[in-house]
């Protein structure tokens, strides 16, 4: 079993920052991938970043250059740190990590870009 807790949400203007964290516990050997998704109102979920174990990165077109997500080995903790927010980032960010068998969701946390 892998638990999952997301922190880092809040209320943000457009073309400021925030950095979302993920810290992992229980079985966290058998991660090989992490993710970031995001969901907003009436729209599906959806893939915003990921890094393997190995370290290797990838991104949703709508968010590159602009989010990066990083990985603490010693805190078992992931991060996102978005940057250069618009309105169109609003939704529940989630935190994913996936063995070779199961996939674990953390609880979400509230992003909202607003002026």
């Amino acid at each position: 079993q892998v638990q999952l807790v997301e922190s880092g949400g809040g209320l943000v203007q457009p073309g400021g920052s925030l950095r979302l964290s993920c810290a992992a516990s229980g079985s966290i050997f058998s991660i090989v991938t992490m993710h970031w998704y995001r969901q907003a109102p009436g729209k599906q979920r959806e893939l915003v970043a990921e890094i393997t174990s190995g370290g290797s990165t990838g991104y949703a077109d709508s968010v590159k250059g602009r989010f990066t997500i990083s990985r603490d080995n010693v805190k078992n903790t992931v991060y996102l740190q978005m940057n250069s927010l618009k309105p169109e980032d609003t939704a529940v960010y989630f935190c994913n990590a996936r063995t070779t068998i199961q996939s674990y969701w953390g609880q979400g946390t509230q992003v909202t870009v607003s002026s």
